[in-house]
């Protein structure tokens, strides 16, 4: 008797071996073979469009993105994807598509969105006991409905972006890029016309799918003087500090010469010219000077403070250690390292106008405005505060963090009073005449290539009194001149009325 039970027990565990072994061949072995047949993706994708997916909403409320019920009740695929607002948050809620997968806040929030998240197990098993459909958390972000409206606005159909930053927190409030994308065209709609669209984005040489806000380098032109200012002010170089004032810096090394802006002079021509006034005219000239007498290891130790990632050109181009977190991709800015300016100082002459190897985009600029308004404190960028259940409950909160101190409240105080010469008196004094709350600001004109009109930058934050705290920070580009003439495309006369009206819309 105990011979027979033996002999079904080792039958029963060399079944139960079998049975294990079998499921994990097709758990692990044979996953991505099963995972990659027709069929089987079909039904993963069927799966995938029975969930009721989560909300995308403004700080203010309104939905940027849900699901709605399929109309076609012959349809496997029972809700679809749906962006009321269209293009103007495109490039922020991303695409959701049954071909094409996800981007932007949809894949990155995507657990939550789809309800897989640990946080949203207790909602989700009620909703599987209740056979009710499987419901996704909702997902509130920083953006302003008012203020991303307002940026749409103002850069009209100008290939450009505007970002508006919240210096106290990080928080995102606008983030706009022209071209942007209307995500319905890749979320709904037949396969070939999903299809379609996917092959007219590709095929649009302004790159839709990528933001000119936080995906694109440019050269920051004169808004790359901030640098150089830092610089110079945390290594000893004051505000009243004074400073050689040719028409043409001769550089060192070449035969070349360095010039300022339409080859003017500064200061009315004087002998030296001090850095507040210097900045205030935005002197090229000067500007190199202040870079080369700072010295290559400092300008690059200054950048770097600022989240700009070390890159050593021209053998490499891409961030050697990326260290800015943000949820969706985002393309820090580039400052090379020391040792590329080494036996070179025309490299680092026109690097600290923001020119040759030194490139960002507006979201980066806007968190270095905010860091010298926020008296030196620099936040990681926020997009997301929390997540809410389906209930409204929120299960998950992301709190403002600090990303590092870039500058000394000292050099953060004395760079605030030399920006807000820019708007009073200065290369942004036009587009803020009038204006009663006192802004700090940077133009800035970065060459283009040849026989094309320079790309027009300005940067700023408000109210900049010297006893405000700065509640909102503003970079703008405009791509190619934008509406005006190539002599008449600067940052002063195309960029800054534009962030005024941003300004406007929100203070």
């Amino acid at each position: 008797m105990d011979r027979r039970i033996r002999r079904l027990g080792i039958g029963l565990v060399g079944l139960f071996a079998l049975l294990f072994a079998q499921l994990a061949h097709i758990q692990v072995f044979a996953a991505d073979d099963i995972k990659g047949k027709p069929a089987n993706a079909r039904r993963q994708i069927i799966a995938e469009y029975k969930v009721d997916r989560g909300l995308i909403l403004s700080a203010d409320g309104r939905v940027l993105a849900r699901s709605v019920e399929n109309p076609d009740k012959d349809s496997d695929l029972l809700f679809l994807r749906d962006d009321p607002a269209r293009d103007v948050f495109g490039q922020i809620t991303g695409y959701y598509s049954r071909i094409y997968g996800r981007s932007a806040l949809e894949q990155a929030m995507n657990p939550y969105l789809s309800g897989d998240a640990p946080e949203l197990a207790i909602s989700t098993f009620t909703d599987l006991i209740l056979g009710n459909p499987k419901k996704g958390g909702t997902v509130d972000t920083t953006i302003r409905t008012d203020l991303q409206e307002a940026a749409v606005s103002a850069l009209g159909d100008q290939p450009g972006a505007v970002v508006a930053v919240d210096p106290r927190s990080g928080d995102i409030l606008a983030m706009v890029a022209n071209p942007s994308y209307d995500p319905n065209t890749l979320s709904s709609g037949s396969d070939k016309d999903i299809q379609a669209a996917w092959r007219a984005l590709q095929a649009d040489p302004d790159k839709p799918l990528l933001s000119r806000a936080k995906d694109e380098l440019y050269l920051p032109g004169s808004t790359g003087k901030l640098i150089t200012a830092s610089a110079a002010l945390e290594n000893g170089f004051g505000p009243d500090s004074d400073w050689k004032n040719p028409r043409f810096l001769d550089l060192p090394q070449t035969t070349n010469t360095l010039a300022n802006f339409g080859d003017s002079l500064c200061n009315g021509g004087s002998a030296t010219v001090t850095m507040a006034e210097a900045f205030k005219e935005s002197c090229n000239v000067t500007f190199a000077e202040i870079g080369l007498k700072v010295g290559a290891k400092k300008m690059s130790e200054q950048a770097h403070k600022y989240g700009f990632c070390p890159t050593d050109p021209p053998g490499q181009t891409d961030c050697i250690e990326p260290t800015i977190p943000f949820v969706l991709p985002f393309q820090e800015g580039h400052f090379p390292v020391p040792e590329y300016f080494q036996d070179n100082d025309p490299l680092l002459a026109f690097s600290s106008i923001g020119l040759d190897n030194v490139l960002t985009n507006p979201l980066h600029m806007a968190l270095v405005a905010s860091a010298i308004g926020n008296g030196g404190k620099m936040m990681v960028p926020r997009l997301v505060t929390d997540v809410r259940d389906p209930q409204g409950r929120v299960v998950r909160t992301f709190d403002p963090e600090q990303y590092g101190n870039p500058i000394g409240p000292r050099s953060a105080t004395e760079l605030r009073a030399m920006m807000l010469s820019v708007t009073q008196g200065g290369t942004a004094s036009s587009a803020f005449a009038g204006y009663p709350i006192p802004v700090a600001g940077k133009t800035g004109t970065a060459t283009n290539g040849e026989n094309v009109p320079p790309n027009a930058w300005f940067v700023c934050f408000a109210p900049a009194g010297a006893n405000d705290i700065p509640r909102i920070a503003v970079a703008v580009i405009v791509l190619d001149g934008g509406t005006l003439a190539d002599e008449a495309a600067t940052g002063g006369a195309i960029a800054a009325p534009i962030a005024r009206q941003v300004l406007e819309a929100y203070l």
